[in-house]
């Protein structure tokens, strides 16, 4: 079985986001870059299924700019057989993402196709839907246990009132959630070995999607800062001013 696995670069998680002085979008000057830590967990499951024998080759796919092959060599270095970058400098918006991933799935015919169910930096949890509707593939979403078993895939998915268990026929889409599995680090010997591992790199171009953005972003600002709290002498001081002056939300 081969397994695709999508993978953004995204700010890292431990980074505090700053918005340009001329609100047109996030400042990534000087600032760590890593993968997305949803996708980080779908890698992971794809891995521990090579490792079991139920995939037999993992291939790993990002799209976005040039430095995105660092992201990919990570995602080698973790345990994938090869990567494909997609380059480009436009903004990629889902609805993009989900139709440069429909052609590599069209080029590759993966069994399984794996991504996290968002990225940190925009939370839009859209690809994995789009990618399974343009595919005309089976989805689970939010999965927090995968099984392989004879063509199908059983997942675990939490939601409101509880879990829902669903089987999917093989090939299909499936997003990640935190609960699945604890991802690995990769190793120094893995991430010397993983600059041997073949990069293809191809343009939207080659695959003959079209990318144009669909959205425009007109301003990009910083939520509001909280008010400073208030110290009351008493509990009735404090009923009192959540009768009447706390904001219903």
């Amino acid at each position: 079985m081969k397994v695709l696995v999508a993978v953004k670069r995204v700010i890292d998680y431990n980074v505090r986001v700053r918005v340009k002085p001329d609100a047109s979008g996030v400042d990534l000057n000087a600032v760590k870059m890593s993968m997305n830590p949803f996708d980080e967990i779908a890698l992971e499951e794809a891995v521990r299924m090579k490792e079991a024998g139920t995939a037999k080759e993992v291939v790993v796919v990002s799209c976005g700019v040039s430095q995105c092959q660092e992201t990919l060599r990570t995602a080698l270095a973790i345990g994938a057989d090869r990567a494909i970058l997609i380059e480009t400098d436009v903004e990629l918006q889902p609805l993009a993402v989900a139709k440069l991933l429909k052609a590599v799935v069209d080029r590759e015919a993966p069994e399984l196709i794996i991504l996290g169910k968002q990225a940190i930096d925009d939370d839009c949890n859209q690809t994995g839907q789009m990618l399974a509707s343009l595919a005309d593939l089976p989805q689970a979403t939010f999965a927090s246990k995968i099984e392989i078993d004879n063509g199908e895939a059983c997942v675990t998915r939490e939601i409101d009132g509880g879990m829902e268990t669903l089987k999917l026929v093989l090939p299909a889409v499936i997003t990640t959630d935190l609960r699945l599995n604890q991802p690995r680090y990769a190793s120094l010997p893995n991430i010397m070995k993983a600059k041997k591992k073949p990069l293809d790199v191809l343009t939207p171009g080659d695959l003959d999607v079209d990318i144009s953005p669909r959205l425009k972003t007109l301003a990009v600002t910083e939520p509001a800062g909280r008010k400073a709290g208030v110290i009351v002498p008493d509990v009735a001081t404090l009923i009192e001013k959540l009768k009447n002056e706390a904001r219903v939300i």
